[in-house]
């Protein structure tokens, strides 16, 4: 075969009777796909032929075959990978460019109409790939393992011996596609038996109504006085009347076969229908709401509702045109009434079959697109959209659908799935501008409605049992519409519920709001009662949560001694070895209190997510806090280094969103740890985590050995060049200094004494943990850069220290912790 393809063999028909491609073919393999594909005979020809449609047609694949299977072949590309997604969406915008070129450089008048087929081409994948490029090249990716699965039968060449790393796997998107396209064809195919049965029962008619006027003919004959020319005219009408009678029955016969074919060939697209119906609403749809829900939780979100869209749309085409004829059929069999005994009528069980389809098809795809906040503050304007996935295709919108908004109780949700209606009037609270009417957006062929400023004015609770809080329970936005398809000739009732929603009144409600909201997202099951979790889970499950969670706020993700440090807090044992499969309860999660604290462990977990999203996010995701560290193990890592001033940051343990500085330092008696007393979010509202380690100079090398300010200069807050302000005032700034471990800025001089020498520090209280002195850092004010480091008395340190115990933390032995820095003002 020459590299220049004919594809007169191949195709057979005359309108797709290519011109040889006559590009470059040195890169061409004499054994690419495309060429063996085209050696393939008849029936394995049609079969590749069947797989390129109108989503991917032919002349793509046969135009620029060498530069698809050169990008395709070989590739080992996860579409679900994050790493691997910018690479395939690049390789669709290559293809849209090589479709252009190709077009424009088709210039003779016999290619016109090919040059319009790729520029047409070019054009649909760019309005309908645009925001999901993914989906084109998993569908280029399908078309292609396809023809290899063909040539593979025809070769009798075992699957499995193919070179690795051909790329090409099964993807669902491309077989529901062509699932549709084989509808499609099947309604096409029909609809024309059902326009030869309509033109067989007209012939058939007209037949039938000539044998009955021979009939006539005939009596008024035989009523006749008998005579030779009678007879004989008898003779030839009856005759006449015969032959009619018997073609008549064969017409009957034939009409009576084609309604049995019709009838079964409905039967079967009804099947095929309800097989793909649940395939995209059952799996596809439920797949997208599962993981809508799971981005809740921060999960990577890559929605695919167009595509669902488009599924969905074509499943309404086709169910309403196979609708159509099924009744055609039954009007067709009511005007012509002909039964053959024994024949069990399908086509009222088909009717009711495929409405039903159509019903369950339109209730489905009313969803919300854009979910409301999960933790919903009384009086906050929050926002919603909702979306019909088949409005525009059914003509929805030539009566806009109003939309309403109510909120409900867990009960009344549950009421409500049980009954498939809910009280009128029925709701457990107030929201303001809760009415909305879809729109059609013909750019995007959307039929949805945005609510932009909802608001929960008020929430009536449910009584609370136990040890329930307002925080436990939940409450779902319940959005309702009606409207009419096919001129009214069926009204849907529908409504959707929002995600489980937590209402609450102040701030301080919000951990544990998050905290019921967290165990749902990442623990509903399918199908569920409203809204039923499990009360205890293995721990990899939810290790996988809090992940997620933390990955999503921080932009880093938790390592598997981060999780392991996090297991032994949350089961409170910290000599756990094999925790994966543990089932932590939910009083374990969010209600308990840990040991010897006022707070439970998602407290813990949320406050430090929280500032760490808030404060100290370019920090972590550079790997420079350690964080979930024990006490201990963190002064086991700083001895061995053997270094003085060598530091590391970790999470405090009894203060909410704290973070501690820990250095290692000369003491009384040789190397200790020292700690300063956690910084909070309020303390990074005065002076960030990096300027903090830039102004203690006794900080001089992070965890094992890396040079602070190789490290943190990037974070630091450049000083202002000018002295002055425009006022002529001198403009001062905040440093942190740590009494008796040196001055702060470059104007002073490093110390680094063998104690703490400025400060004297109380003892510690009876029965404490702590049998080590502590140091705090203050602020203080200079007009002159870095300068009066040592301007407050030791007595006024203690004094400061003393006032302030109440916020330390209680540490193990041999553990030094420092209070709080003080500031200069510089």
């Amino acid at each position: 075969m020459q590299n220049g393809y004919s594809n007169r063999t191949f195709y057979g028909d005359p309108y797709l009777d290519f011109p040889a491609d006559n590009g470059p073919s040195e890169n061409r393999s004499p054994m690419a796909l495309w060429a063996k594909a085209q050696s393939l005979p008849p029936e394995a020809l049609q079969q590749v032929r069947a797989i390129y449609t109108d989503r991917f047609p032919i002349e793509v694949r046969h135009f620029l075959a060498s530069w698809i299977e050169e990008k395709m072949w070989g590739l080992e590309i996860e579409t679900d990978n994050p790493q691997h997604e910018q690479y395939a969406a690049n390789i669709v915008a290559d293809l849209i460019h090589q479709l252009e070129t190709k077009a424009n450089s088709m210039n003779s008048e016999e290619l016109l109409i090919t040059k319009y087929k790729l520029m047409d081409s070019a054009n649909a994948f760019k309005q309908r790939y645009a925001r999901c490029p993914l989906d084109l090249f998993r569908l280029m990716r399908h078309c292609l393992n396809s023809e290899l699965k063909v040539i593979q039968q025809v070769e009798n060449v075992p699957m499995g011996s193919m070179p690795p790393g051909t790329g090409l796997m099964p993807d669902s998107a491309a077989e529901i596609a062509q699932q549709v396209d084989v509808l499609r064809h099947r309604t096409t195919e029909t609809g024309k038996l059902l326009r030869q049965m309509e033109q067989e029962q007209e012939n058939f008619a007209l037949h039938y109504h000539e044998c009955t006027k021979l009939k006539a003919h005939l009596q008024h004959l035989q009523s006749q006085l008998i005579n030779q020319q009678n007879i004989e005219l008898e003779k030839t009408v009856r005759r006449q009347k015969d032959i009619s009678e018997q073609t008549l029955n064969q017409k009957v016969s034939s009409l009576l076969q084609l309604r049995l074919q019709l009838a079964d060939k409905l039967s079967e697209s009804v099947t095929h229908l309800v097989t793909l119906q649940c395939r995209v609403l059952d799996e596809e749809l439920i797949r997208w709401k599962r993981e809508q829900q799971l981005a809740g939780n921060g999960a990577q979100f890559n929605s695919n509702l167009d595509n669902i869209q488009d599924w969905c749309e074509s499943l309404a085409e086709i169910i309403w045109l196979n609708r159509q004829q099924i009744k055609e059929v039954e009007r067709l069999k009511q005007k012509l009434t002909l039964e053959p005994p024994g024949v069990v009528d399908v086509l009222p069980n088909l009717s009711i079959q495929i409405t039903q389809l159509l019903s369950s098809l339109v209730t489905s795809t009313f969803i919300i697109e854009k979910q409301p906040p999960q933790v919903m503050k009384t009086n906050t304007r929050f926002t919603s959209t909702v979306r019909l996935l088949v409005g525009g295709k059914l003509n929805v919108h030539m009566t806009p659908p109003q939309v309403k908004v109510t909120i409900i109780s867990e009960a009344q949700a549950n009421a409500l799935l049980k009954n498939d209606k809910i009280a009128k009037g029925e709701a457990s609270g107030e929201i303001l501008n809760n009415t909305g009417t879809m729109e059609y957006h013909q750019a995007t062929r959307q039929l949805s409605v945005s609510f932009r400023n909802m608001q929960l004015k008020k929430i009536k609770r449910a009584e609370k049992k136990g040890t329930e809080s307002v925080m436990d329970e939940k409450f779902s936005l319940l959005f309702q519409s009606q409207f009419s398809v096919g001129g009214g000739e069926l009204v849907f009732q529908v409504w959707t519920l929002s995600l489980p929603v937590v209402v609450i009144v102040h701030g301080n409600q919000e951990p544990h709001a998050w905290a019921t909201v967290t165990w749902d997202n990442a623990f509903a099951e399918p199908g569920r009662v409203p809204f039923a979790v499990p009360d205890k889970v293995a721990w990899c499950h939810v290790a996988e949560a809090l992940n997620m969670k933390f990955r999503y706020a921080t932009g880093r993700p938790l390592t598997e001694e981060n999780l392991c440090f996090l297991a032994e807090k949350a089961f409170r044992n910290p000599n756990m070895s094999d925790f994966q499969n543990q089932m932590l309860t939910w009083s374990q999660f969010c209600k308990e209190p840990l040991q010897e604290r006022s707070f439970t462990f998602w407290e813990w977990f949320y406050a430090v997510m929280k500032l760490t999203r808030e404060h100290l996010r370019g920090p972590w995701m550079d790997g420079l806090i350690l964080g979930f560290i024990r006490k201990k193990q963190a002064q086991d890592m700083l001895i061995a280094t053997n270094t003085t001033s060598t530091f590391l940051l970790r999470f405090s343990d009894s203060e909410l969103g704290g973070i501690t500085i820990a250095w290692v330092g000369d003491g009384e008696l040789g190397s200790q740890v020292f700690m300063l007393q956690p910084f909070t979010h309020k303390d990074f509202a005065i002076r960030s985590l990096p300027d903090r380690i830039a102004d203690l100079q006794h900080l001089v090398h992070l965890y094992p050995d890396i040079p602070k300010d190789q490290a943190f200069s990037k974070y630091y807050t450049p000083l202002e060049n000018q002295p002055t302000s425009n006022n002529g005032y001198v403009k001062p700034f905040l440093v942190t200094h740590v009494p008796g471990w040196g001055g702060p800025g470059p104007s002073s001089t490093p110390s680094y004494p063998n104690t703490p020498h400025m400060f004297q520090a109380p003892s510690p209280e009876a029965g404490s943990a702590r049998d080590t002195p502590s140091v705090a850092s203050h602020v203080s004010d200079s007009v002159s850069s870095y300068a009066g480091a040592g301007a407050q008395s030791a007595a006024g340190e203690a004094e400061y220290n003393g006032s302030n115990m109440d916020f330390l933390e209680d540490f193990d032995n041999f553990d030094v912790y420092l209070p709080h820095p003080t500031y200069r003002q510089a």
